[in-house]
């Protein structure tokens, strides 16, 4: 990268906090973190989430009976690990800024492999209940990873790289049940638990032994003295972005309870629903796929406002014909294409808090944005059901098409007045943003 060494020498003078600060250049072991976090990331959210097919039979098999109880501990034991970690994601993110965000990693690598294994073993519904409510306080190395790569990514590629983990994450969401499928036939279910605590096992000794984290002793002090909340001076973008992301994750879920009824108006074969309804499901995540790191890197160079202002309107008016199609085919290319809009608003949110928040601060805000993405998960398929179930399917496109409408004209008000990336990262040289 051209002039960097520049930069560097620019900063010579100035204090560990002060270079903290202004450094744009990151970690000289990016590259290396981001390869491990990604694989790492992808393999911790398929061991999440393959036990979706197999969660009501598991329930079953310990001891439930009654059809409508096996629903209901299905419905709990699946809600309380996003429960547990929205919690804790602010402390963890907080305890990261303060003792290293690599340890955050090695912590939820060793508790995710100890809980989802012991979910093999697990004698009774209240024992598998307790278990994914341990998962949620003890995992996160998904949420630890995005932290890890956003403080130690130039900043200048930070939106890219975020972008890339965004993809990884998203592809873990859409394997996971997968593999959850097939896997249970094979080696059974309590087998499939043990296999997917290995798989964590092998992201935890990959974390140990290649993740370098470029540590600074200003950093930590500086935490523990205002790191957080008191640490950030203009608060109007953070607050933005907490509000953007638990907005992107009500749009996301306060479709999926009624997709698969929504679809059956649509197709007349009974024994297509079902297919068809993954597929739809599937497209939208797809679609993410391919646009996070593209969105990420379009974002790096015109900056992250505009790309988030965008991708929000793009798919509130996306939202606006899903509730009139009348064909399948309609609504899995509407979704894809409302996948390919949203795809590049995670890396983009993470992107304006890193460039917002001091770094001694960015872990714990970082945490605070993932318990608003946990928020809006859990509102979404509630208040989307409600809705759907009372006022009519087509009601909730449009209602969610109009927060997302909403949501990108807030976020072009509260945008800095200079939103190009050279004002947002201090001491970087028009040559370094072209490099």
């Amino acid at each position: 990268m051209r002039n960097c060494a520049h930069g560097i020498n620019a900063g010579a003078g100035m204090t560990d906090t002060q270079r903290d600060a202004a450094n744009t250049t990151g970690s000289i072991y990016w590259k290396r973190n981001l390869a491990i976090s990604l694989i790492g990331s992808f393999t911790t959210i398929v061991a999440m989430t393959l036990l979706l097919p197999f969660l009501p039979l598991y329930v079953e098999e310990l001891g439930v009976k009654d059809h409508a109880a096996i629903v209901q501990w299905s419905g709990i034991a699946y809600g309380a690990t996003f429960l547990a970690a929205a919690l804790v994601a602010p402390i963890w993110g907080r305890l990261g800024d303060i003792y290293g965000r690599k340890l955050m990693l090695v912590r939820a690598s060793l508790g995710m492999t100890l809980a989802i294994s012991l979910m093999g073993m697990a004698g009774n519904v209240w024992q598998l209940v307790a278990l994914r409510l341990f998962v949620g306080l003890a995992g996160g190395y998904a949420s630890g990873s995005m932290v890890l790569v956003a403080t130690q990514t130039p900043k200048d590629r930070s939106a890219w790289a975020l972008g890339v983990l965004s993809s990884g994450i998203m592809a873990g969401n859409l394997v996971g049940p997968l593999i959850g499928g097939a896997l249970p036939p094979i080696i059974g279910i309590r087998g499939t638990f043990l296999a997917a605590g290995g798989m964590i096992f092998l992201a935890f000794l990959a974390t140990i032994l290649l993740i370098k984290e470029e540590k600074s002793p200003a950093r930590k002090q500086a935490a523990k003295a205002s790191g957080g909340w008191k640490s950030i001076g203009d608060k109007r973008p953070v607050i933005a972005m907490l509000a953007t992301g638990m907005l992107l994750m009500f749009a996301n879920m306060s479709i999926e309870p009624i997709i698969t009824v929504y679809v059956a108006q649509i197709v007349p074969v009974a024994d297509q629903v079902t297919m068809i309804s993954g597929i739809v499901m599937s497209a939208a995540a797809l679609g993410s796929i391919l646009s996070a790191s593209r969105l990420g890197k379009l974002a790096d160079r015109i900056g992250h406002w505009p790309v988030i202002s965008g991708t929000l309107a793009v798919a509130g008016l996306l939202l606006i014909p899903q509730a009139f199609v009348a064909s399948s085919w309609q609504l899995i290319v509407l979704r894809f294409l409302m996948g390919l809009a949203l795809g590049g608003l995670l890396p983009c949110i993470a992107a304006v808090i890193r460039h917002s928040v001091p770094d001694s601060g960015a872990g714990s805000i970082l945490g605070l944005s993932i318990s608003s993405q946990y928020i809006g998960q859990v509102a979404g398929p509630i208040l989307g059901g409600f809705v759907g179930g009372h006022i009519g399917m087509p009601a909730v496109f449009l209602g969610t098409s109009v927060l997302l409408l909403g949501g990108a004209a807030y976020a072009w008000l509260v945008r800095p007045a200079e939103t190009n990336l050279q004002s947002a990262l201090p001491g970087t040289s028009a040559d370094q943003l072209d490099a």
